[in-house]
């Protein structure tokens, strides 16, 4: 029976000049793992063919939530683009891995990262659906703070996503609590808002 769904298509941005492509995606297993943990998904996250990988959720607040986190996870091994789509899906064969499924909620997020262009685009996140223009909005402006995290930055951000506090982050990072107080201020608090306001949003 077809069940309205937001759906993720993501890949991995120039991955076939990566040295080491086992290793590459030993870390998106667990960059999936870590989102299926973490976010409240329908179909767990998982790879599908090549260097692609699929999931969905409920709310567009989670199925964004998840593609970032795998971008952050990643990050230092290879960039992340993701598509999501809403829609109906009809799953023809739910003992099969991936699951045979379509209907216009995969052609949605098909759609939408397609249209995301290489590493000339600024765009990592797109989506094809109900109010595009505003989702659009937040993850363009959302996409631009990551990018311009530094490292740390970003490893701190993902840690706070997944529910830690700052002095936990300080001392995960070994760093004084000052420093991590800095990084949120440069960008992390921005990201974390944003995300609260959009989950808001669409509860």
């Amino acid at each position: 029976m077809p069940r309205t769904l937001v759906t993720v298509i993501g890949d991995l941005v120039g991955s076939r000049r990566v040295a080491d492509r086992a290793a590459l995606q030993q870390s998106l297993g667990v960059a999936l793992s870590e989102v299926n943990a973490t976010v409240a998904t329908v179909q767990p996250f998982e790879p599908t063919v090549g260097d692609e990988f699929q999931g969905a959720c409920e709310s567009i607040a989670d199925a964004t939530l998840a593609a970032l986190l795998v971008r952050l996870s990643l990050r230092g091994h290879a960039d992340v683009r993701c598509g999501i789509g809403s829609g109906e899906v009809t799953v023809h064969d739910g003992s099969r891995t991936p699951l045979l499924q379509d209907g216009p909620g995969w052609w949605a997020a098909r759609e939408a990262i397609e249209s995301i262009g290489g590493a000339r685009d600024a765009r990592r996140t797109w989506f094809d659906g109900p109010d595009a223009a505003t989702t659009n909005a937040f993850l363009l402006c959302r996409d631009q703070v990551v990018a311009r995290l530094n490292d740390r930055g970003a490893r701190m951000l993902r840690l706070a996503l997944l529910g830690h506090s700052q002095r936990q982050i300080a001392h995960l990072e070994d760093v004084w609590p000052s420093a991590v107080s800095q990084q949120f201020a440069r960008g992390i608090s921005t990201v974390l808002d944003a995300q609260r306001l959009l989950a808001d949003a669409h509860a």
